[in-house]
């Protein structure tokens, strides 16, 4: 192992060590099953989607955002881990990645109002509750992500609580399944995000208004997973960092508070992304756009950071851990560019990998 490569030294947190920080961040296949008994079951393409990434060399991947409930579902194809049916296609793939020293993760998932909407390849167009494929969302408030959504039904105490409980049995069945990692997806305007920002959650009882109260269902579910999952994994936790509003919106502040929370109730990383909340928000998209925000966090809170957002250079790559401003770095698009990243980074930047047998003939 080349002592001059931040970007190949292995990482420990808990019990686990993964071998390098070159991480797949979670991207949706909307590949599962509809319809039926095998609805949210991992497939074929599931297993060679992610295989491909192993044998390439990536030190842990974080599979897309899984379902913890049908109502749950992004998309109707989405990946569920709603019941004990689901298990077993996942410990296919968990068990081809731990073989090629890849550290395997599930990426824990509610998309609240932002449910119900087809494959982007379709158009990702809302699908009305009436529609074959449809259903009613549900969130913290009844407001619409777009003019175009369904309006949500608002949750009550109750089924918040029943939430949190889909979440931990999501992570027990994640455990059975043979993952290593659970990250549980507070981003992108899904189902904890609008909880967590003012512009999505408008409830004046226990889980709105104050900062305190729009965290509260974020802490608990991570209570929940953090309680059934083994005290020698770690958990991650996917914020957004802000919704690039001007006002009403969840901040870069608030991130750094929900961080340091965060570790008080158990969990080891925090994945930094941004956006997704708001509709038709300009966003400064650029390299590593997303970096600065990471810096911020892993500054000011005591967890660990991955930073993610047009990372596509292992240059890029390796200045972002030799300069400290995260512990790893999460690509998502770049990989499935090129499923062999990693195998070609660890070349530029003089660093060994694994390299699996059948290819380490002709590397």
């Amino acid at each position: 192992m080349s002592a001059a490569s931040a970007l190949f030294e292995p990482y420990t947190l808990r019990s686990l060590t993964i071998p390098n920080r070159v991480w797949m961040a979670p991207m949706c296949q909307y590949s599962a099953e509809v319809f039926g008994p095998d609805a949210g079951v991992a497939g074929d393409w599931h297993f060679a989607h992610y295989a491909a990434r192993a044998a390439g060399g990536t030190g842990l991947i974080l599979l897309e955002a899984t379902a913890v409930s049908p109502e749950g579902r992004i998309s109707p194809a989405d990946l569920g881990i709603w019941n004990d049916a689901q298990v077993a296609p996942l410990r296919r793939i968990t068990s081809f990645l731990e073989s090629q020293g890849t550290v395997p993760g599930i990426q824990i998932a509610h998309a609240g109002r932002k449910a119900s909407t087809d494959r982007p390849w379709r158009g990702g167009a809302p699908l009305p509750p009436a529609s074959a494929e449809g259903w009613q969302p549900v969130g913290p408030s009844p407001v619409a992500w777009s003019e175009k959504h369904t309006v949500p039904t608002e949750l009550t105490v109750p089924h918040i609580k029943h939430v949190v409980g889909q979440f931990a049995d999501a992570a027990r069945r994640a455990l059975d399944a043979g993952f290593k990692v659970v990250e549980i997806h507070g981003a992108h305007g899904y189902l904890i995000g609008q909880f967590l920002s003012p512009h999505s959650n408008r409830r004046t009882d226990q889980y709105g208004g104050s900062f305190e109260n729009r965290t509260r269902f974020a802490l608990e579910v991570a209570d929940a997973v953090r309680a059934v999952w083994p005290e020698e994994l770690p958990l991650f936790f996917r914020v957004s960092a802000t919704d690039w509003l001007t006002e009403g919106g969840w901040t870069p502040d608030d991130t750094v508070r929900l961080a340091a929370l965060l570790g008080k109730h158990g969990v080891d990383l925090i994945d930094v992304s941004s956006g997704g909340n708001a509709s038709g928000v300009r966003i400064p998209v650029g390299p590593g756009y997303q970096v600065p925000f990471a810096e911020r966090v892993r500054g000011e809170s005591p967890v660990a950071v991955a930073a993610v957002g047009l990372i596509t250079e292992p240059a890029q790559a390796e200045k972002i851990l030799a300069n400290g401003e995260a512990d790893a770095v999460l690509l998502g698009r770049e990989l499935l560019r090129d499923p062999s990243w990693a195998l070609r980074a660890a070349r530029e930047l003089g660093a060994e990998v694994r390299i699996p047998d059948p290819y380490g003939w002709a590397v």
